[in-house]
C-alpha cells in the first residue's frame, strides 16, 4: 500500500502559523495532524505500508526531514513530490503520478477524523464520507440501492447529496486513477478553472470502476485557530484514559486538569493548566493560569492568564490576556 497526501496549500486561515510551518505539521493534543492521520489509516490497515509520498510546496529542507520522520516512524519510505503551480486538486495529485501504483490511498491532512478506516481491499475504490447540512461547499456523491457511487459532484449549487466527501480515497490499483488523471489534464478538462478529483473520479466511474463509500464518524475541521483548538479539545478527550503527561516533564506546585497533553522536557510550575491545554514539548509554562490553549514546542510563558489562545513554537509572552494568538519566533509582554 502506499499512502499519497497533498499538502501544498498555504493555509493562510491559519495564519501566523502557517507563515513559518505547513498546515498539517500544526500539532493537535502533541502530535502534528499529519502524523495523527497516518497513524491512524496505518493502524487500520493490516498489510505492509511501502510508501507515504508527500506533495508538497517550497517548505524547505527541515519540513521535508520531519515528512520522512513520519514515515519512517511507520515502517515506510518517503517521498517527496513538489507541485509548483496551485493548478487544482487533481492536479496536486497528479504530481505524485509515479507513486500510483497497486494498492493506494490519497489522504488529506488539513482535516481530523474519528473513523474505523478498515475497508475491503478488493474492492475497486472506497471513498470516505459524512452527511452535512451544506453540502455546497464539497464535493459530493450520489449512491444506488446497493451502496455503490453513481455520480460525483463538486460543490454543487443545487441539492444533489448530502454525502460529503472528506478527502480519503482508496484506489486497488493506482495506475488507473494515474491515467484518469492523465487524461484530465491532457485533455484540459477542468471545473471551476481547475483540474478537479472528482472529474477523474467520475472518468473511472463512467469506465467501469465501481466505489463503495466509508464511514466518517466524526470530522474536526483544522482550517482557523478556533477549529484547532476545538480539534484539540475533542482529541484530548478521546485520548484522556491515556498518559498524556510525558515522564521527563517536569510539574512543580501545579495543578492538572485533564485532559491535558504536556510534552518531553516541558516545565509546568506555579500553574493551573486545563482542561484541554496542550504544552509542547521542551515548553516552559510558570506562574499562570491556562484553559482550552494550545502552547507548541520550546516556548515560555510565564505570569500569564489565557484561554482560547495558541501559541507558535519558540515564542516567548508574559502578561494577562484573555485570548491570544502568537505565531512562531515572537516575544511579546504585556503589563
Amino acid at each position: 500500500m502506499r499512502i499519497i497526501i497533498p499538502m501544498a496549500g498555504r493555509g493562510t486561515r491559519l495564519r501566523p502559523h502557517t507563515l513559518t510551518i505547513p498546515k498539517p505539521l500544526i500539532p493537535v493534543a502533541g502530535k502534528p495532524i499529519i502524523q495523527r492521520l497516518v497513524e491512524d489509516l496505518a493502524a487500520s490497515y493490516k498489510e505492509e505500508i511501502e510508501e507515504i509520498a508527500y506533495i508538497v510546496g517550497d517548505f524547505g529542507p527541515d519540513i521535508e526531514l520531519e515528512l520522512i520522520r513520519i514515515a519512517e516512524s511507520l515502517g515506510a519510505r518517503a517521498r517527496i513530490y513538489q507541485q509548483e503551480k496551485a493548478l487544482g486538486v487533481g492536479h496536486a495529485i497528479a504530481c505524485a503520478s509515479e507513486s500510483m501504483q497497486g494498492k493506494c490511498m490519497i489522504a488529506f491532512a488539513d482535516t481530523l477524523f474519528k473513523a474505523d478506516f478498515t475497508f475491503d481491499a478488493g474492492e475497486d475504490g472506497v471513498i470516505w464520507t459524512q452527511k452535512v447540512e451544506d453540502p455546497s461547499s464539497f464535493g459530493v456523491v450520489k449512491l444506488d440501492a446497493e451502496g455503490y457511487i453513481t455520480e460525483f459532484v463538486e460543490k454543487p449549487v443545487e441539492f444533489v447529496s448530502d454525502l460529503a466527501i472528506v478527502g480519503i480515497y482508496y484506489f486497488r490499483e493506482g495506475e488507473r486513477l494515474r491515467a484518469a488523471l492523465k487524461h484530465i489534464i491532457e485533455n484540459d478538462i477542468k471545473e471551476k478553472n481547475e483540474y478537479q478529483l472528482t472529474t477523474a473520479l467520475e472518468f473511472l466511474k463512467n469506465d467501469g470502476l465501481r466505489f463503495r463509500t466509508g464511514e466518517i464518524i466524526e470530522w474536526l475541521d483544522c482550517g482557523n485557530k478556533d477549529n484547532i483548538l476545538h480539534s484539540n479539545a475533542r482529541m484530548l478527550e478521546l485520548n484522556r484514559n491515556t498518559d498524556l503527561v510525558a515522564a521527563s516533564a517536569t510539574i512543580e506546585n501545579s495543578v492538572i486538569v485533564p485532559p491535558c497533553f504536556v510534552g518531553e522536557n516541558a516545565v509546568v510550575r506555579n500553574a493551573v493548566i486545563g482542561p484541554y491545554v496542550s504544552v509542547g514539548h521542551h515548553s516552559v509554562v510558570e506562574n499562570v493560569v491556562i484553559t482550552a490553549s494550545i502552547i507548541q514546542n520550546s516556548s515560555h510563558i510565564k505570569n500569564a492568564l489565557l484561554h482560547n489562545s495558541m501559541i507558535g513554537n519558540s515564542s516567548r509572552f508574559s502578561g494577562s490576556l484573555d485570548e491570544l494568538n502568537l505565531g512562531d519566533y515572537s516575544d511579546c509582554s504585556r503589563r
